[in-house]
């Protein structure tokens, strides 16, 4: 799964309206609208201020091997 569809899906299942979550994280309510309808990117900035208000965290995995 890609990066910005895990951060929608957090947001979407957050129980929290876009207004408060762009108030209490920081990130502008505009940025935050149009990245959740998927016409823009979020900074890098950005994710950073959502993620921890959110309270998540970024877990590398190996990377799966084509078969041959």
């Amino acid at each position: 799964m890609k990066l910005s569809a895990a951060l929608r899906r957090a947001i979407e299942t957050s129980g929290l309206s876009s207004y408060r979550l762009a108030q209490e994280s920081g990130v502008s309510q505009g940025q935050l609208s149009r990245f959740l309808r998927a016409e823009r990117t979020l900074s890098l900035d950005a994710v950073d201020r959502l993620t921890a208000f959110l309270k998540l965290e970024l877990v590398p995995r190996r990377a799966r091997r084509k078969a041959r």
